[in-house]
């Protein structure tokens, strides 16, 4: 199928009144998914489309409402939004030692958004879009009548150790990839945007900080940067002006509906449970077994762990393997599919599948490499192969 008439074709099934799932998932599964068709996918937007504007509205502004609670400093309050300023000097000041000190939550606050801020300045380094000025910058902030805080501005005056905030998962330190460009060491190297802009990458930090601060029983783990990237930069580049213009909202609810599905990967006490990430990885080698005992055994033999690449893999939905127009048909596939996490487990088997002459060959080090800098960046033909074994059971 063209893609222009691909795109007629999602124009079709999206203008109906209520929506056909199952043809949505068929053309969302090859690819090219508008913005629309994701947040269906992800249990934002109801099937009944009659019911959009008013639910985005109201999500819109409970949104807004979370930039008010969350983003503003302690002790600071405008007249007229109804609230008066604070007297910081007796019961809550910078030095109160209550564990219910506002002051005590921001500083708290600050060690997870210097990690936040860490992993968001080099997302998707391969290209520039991330460093690029918004186009719809986020007014509330940055409106020069109000005295909220920039999370940017509030990284660059703390002083708190970047060390305390290191939240890596226990044996698991590499979770980026070669096939990615190395992002400038320091916040100077950043360009900076002139007075009332705003980063896309600042946008996504905003998006990370305020689902921290909603999910404490998580907060904020390395890696979900990687998640959130690719479907905020769907929604902002989205032809349509309105899914652009309200991306950050958009994909906060849309990133905190995949992170319920998701989440456990993340939470290294579960690591070892039947939902936990070393049962999944495990699945794969079990999948791969019954597909190509021959590759299994030689990987096997070779005592090459499926933690030893699997783990990136999974966790990170493959966001980490491939550049980000990728990433972006690949999860267009596993979005579709009603099982996406079980198709998951396919994808990854279809990929160790179509380099097994290269992996029977291979010693151990040369088979290390070939799994952590995967070669193969046609990822139709690996989406193709996925679905073969899908249908072959």
């Amino acid at each position: 199928m063209s893609v222009l008439h691909l795109i007629a074709d999602f124009q079709d099934v999206l203008k109906e009144p209520s929506i056909a799932l199952e043809k949505l998932r068929e053309l969302s599964f090859s690819g090219k998914s508008p913005s629309p068709s994701v947040q269906i996918l992800l249990n934002y937007l109801p099937l009944e489309r009659a019911s959009w504007t008013s639910i985005l509205a109201k999500q819109r502004e409970l949104y807004s409402q979370f930039l008010r609670e969350m983003i503003i400093q302690p002790g600071i309050a405008k007249a007229n939004m109804g609230v008066s300023r604070e007297d910081v000097t007796f019961e809550d000041h910078p030095l109160n030692p209550s564990p219910d000190s506002r002051w005590n939550t921001y500083f708290k606050d600050n060690e997870v958004l210097l990690q936040i801020d860490k992993d968001v300045r080099r997302l998707c380094p391969d290209i520039s879009f991330f460093q690029r000025a918004t186009e719809y910058p986020c007014l509330l902030i940055l409106d020069p009548q109000n005295e909220f805080e920039t999370l940017r501005k509030r990284v660059e005056q703390t002083t708190l150790k970047s060390q305390t905030v290191a939240r890596n998962r226990s044996g698991v330190t590499n979770m980026s990839s070669p096939h990615k460009n190395p992002a400038p060491s320091s916040l100077n190297e950043y360009e900076v945007l002139p007075n009332g802009c705003e980063a896309h990458w600042e946008v996504v930090e905003r998006i990370l900080f305020i689902y921290a601060k909603l999910n404490p029983g998580i907060a904020y783990v390395q890696g979900m940067n990687e998640i959130v990237g690719p479907l905020y930069y769907t929604f902002a580049t989205d032809p349509n002006s309105e899914w652009k213009e309200h991306a950050e909202a958009d994909t906060f609810f849309c990133f905190t509906n995949l992170m319920a599905e998701i989440r456990d990967n993340f939470i290294k006490s579960l690591d070892d449970s039947q939902c936990g990430i070393t049962y999944k990885m495990e699945k794969v080698y079990s999948t791969l077994k019954d597909k190509d005992v021959e590759l299994y055994l030689k990987l096997q033999e070779q005592n090459i762990k499926p933690q030893f690449f699997a783990f990136r893999w999974l966790t990170l939905l493959l966001s980490q393997e491939f550049l980000l127009p990728d990433v972006i048909r690949i999860w267009d596939s596993l979005f579709a599919d009603d099982n996406r996490f079980d198709f998951l487990l396919l994808v990854c088997c279809a990929m160790l599948i179509l380099i097994r002459e290269q992996l029977l060959e291979g010693d151990f080090t040369v088979n290390m490499r070939l799994l952590q800098d995967y070669p193969i960046t046609d990822v139709c033909q690996i989406l193709q192969k996925a679905k073969e074994l899908q249908d072959s059971k």
